[in-house]
């Protein structure tokens, strides 16, 4: 194998990004990525297992891990960790009674060394049904601001509708984007359809 072939390749990696999408079951994981990615989103039962998706956003790769939410599949998270430049939180919206739940878990997440470094993306999901906290609410329930460990920023969006979900993923992709590969990201920095809400870090 040439040299130039050995660059070509590196360079060709160095445009994937893998992102891990997690959150508690019924979060509207799946719909997002398929709504993404272009499917059909009627039917989509609860993910069981993991699905993986793979598709060009920008000048980017994105390799995708999908994994189920269920209490019962939570501790197989941890099996998806490697290598994890970016993990997309999905929270429902109007699960209020589940909050708490969802702020333990993701804080808990937080705490493992193989996902040190990652951006994170809470995709404040189900915002088109009537009710559904706001991300400012969700912001203070989660304890977002507390967390100093990791660039994160906080997205209103509805899975259904497929609001702000492309512009969610720009800034998830130019965060890691600005931190593996030194792309220079200044004004061309996306902002939330709301106010800002991220770390001040």
């Amino acid at each position: 194998m040439g040299l130039l072939t050995i660059i070509r390749k590196n360079r060709q990696k160095e445009k994937e990004m893998r992102l891990l999408f997690l959150g508690l079951d019924n979060a509207g994981k799946t719909t997002i990525l398929k709504k993404l990615n272009g499917e059909d989103i009627s039917g989509i039962s609860p993910t069981l297992g993991f699905n993986i998706k793979t598709f060009a956003h920008g000048k980017y790769t994105l390799n995708i891990w999908d994994v189920g939410g269920q209490r019962t599949l939570r501790p197989y998270w941890r099996n998806y960790f490697e290598q994890t430049d970016a993990l997309v939180w999905v929270v429902d919206s109007s699960d209020r009674a589940r909050m708490q739940d969802c702020k333990q878990e993701l804080h808990s997440l937080l705490t493992e060394d193989r996902l040190a470094g990652a951006s994170l993306l809470v995709f404040a999901n189900k915002q088109d049904l009537q009710g559904s906290m706001t991300d400012t609410e969700i912001r203070d329930a989660l304890d977002l601001p507390s967390i100093t460990t990791h660039r994160w920023k906080i997205w209103p969006c509805s899975a259904v509708t497929g609001a702000n979900l492309v512009s969610g993923l720009d800034w998830i992709v130019k965060d890691v984007a600005g931190r593996l590969y030194y792309s220079t990201i200044t004004s061309q920095d996306v902002q939330p359809p709301q106010a800002t809400l991220e770390a001040e870090n």
